[in-house]
């Protein structure tokens, strides 16, 4: 049975994808790994393996996957944006040297598939920013972002050298109620759902105009799954494809909230994380992952605050907010 290796699987995408993964391999067959220490027996991976993993550590990388026999790697510790900025030494040790690391491991050791998520901070300001084309101008202004472009490089040069089988999408800012957003600048999407619930009013730290593109979780983890199920063959880009679900201001997910949370207020204090934010684009052209692979997302603006916060609702009830 094929063993599937998630590093950092305690973040926002790691923990709803390795329950994915679970739910599709098994937990047993589905070691979930993060640089932090073993979750609590309350948490949604509690039914499965879980080991603590440093990805810049490329000896600890390589026993993993010695150890675990790994077929299959989803490859998510990273540290983000905002986070990024504020120690750029220690965001290109994790997010480029624990690629490299986990590149190497793979094939070394023979692995039949590695997913690596790149972002629309790979893009700069100099990109066009409506309908982002696939293939375009990259000069982004954040080591984020510019780790983020030296990975997509580095993913094409192991699968044209070495035949290593990567794949990846360009994420825009994802939104999910399983687990509060760390230090990624779209986090104002996800953190005013909870405001909303908890105290009816949230201050915004970008503009009520800032317009990105957004995707929700459940078509986050569609997009891995169905990329990583693609026929080879068909794959003409192989990883960092566009990928979107739906483009909107601040104001206007504001105002859809306020539409399911009377009395909702949202005010507006740009701080310094709209800078980054006006460096992103606005939407994306994501017609090359839909001819390629088929990609089709489920969710727009409505269908996403709707769920969204029936879902938060529902931790709330039961104590898990």
């Amino acid at each position: 049975m094929t063993a599937v290796l998630v590093t950092g699987a305690l973040g926002q995408i790691g923990t709803e994808l390795t329950r994915a993964l679970r739910g599709r391999h098994g937990a047993g067959h589905v070691l979930a790994t993060g640089y932090r220490e073993a979750p609590p027996e309350s948490s949604p991976l509690s039914d499965g393996l879980y080991e603590r993993l440093d990805v810049t550590d490329h000896r600890a990388v390589n026993a993993t996957f010695v150890e675990h026999d790994v077929d299959v790697v989803y490859h998510l510790a990273a540290r983000l944006s905002v986070l990024s900025e504020a120690d750029p030494q220690e965001a290109w040790a994790v997010n480029m040297g624990g690629l490299h690391n986990v590149l190497e491991a793979a094939r070394t050791h023979g692995v039949g598939q590695v997913f690596w998520p790149s972002s629309i901070a790979a893009f700069g300001p100099e990109t066009p920013s409506e309908r982002t084309p696939q293939d375009t101008l990259m000069r982004p202004t954040t080591i984020y972002g510019v780790a983020k472009v030296a990975g997509e490089l580095l993913c094409d040069y192991y699968c044209r050298h070495y035949g290593l089988d990567v794949r990846g999408v360009r994420y825009p800012g994802v939104i999910s109620g399983a687990t509060r957003p760390t230090g990624g600048t779209t986090d104002y999407a996800v953190e005013i759902f909870y405001a909303a619930i908890e105290s009816g009013c949230y201050t915004c730290f970008v503009r009520a105009d800032t317009v990105l593109p957004m995707i929700y979780m459940p078509d986050c983890i569609k997009a891995a799954l169905d990329l990583m199920a693609a026929d080879r063959p068909q794959l003409r880009h192989h990883n960092s494809f566009n990928v979107s679900a739906m483009s909107f201001s601040a104001g206007a997910l504001a105002e859809e909230i306020a539409k399911h949370v009377p009395g909702f207020v949202c005010d507006f204090a740009p701080d310094h994380r709209q800078a980054i934010a006006d460096s992103w684009p606005h939407s994306l052209d994501d017609s090359a992952a839909r001819a390629e692979w088929g990609w089709k997302p489920r969710f727009g603006l409505p269908e996403m605050t709707t769920d969204m916060l029936a879902t938060l609702r529902a931790r709330q009830q039961a104590g898990r907010l």
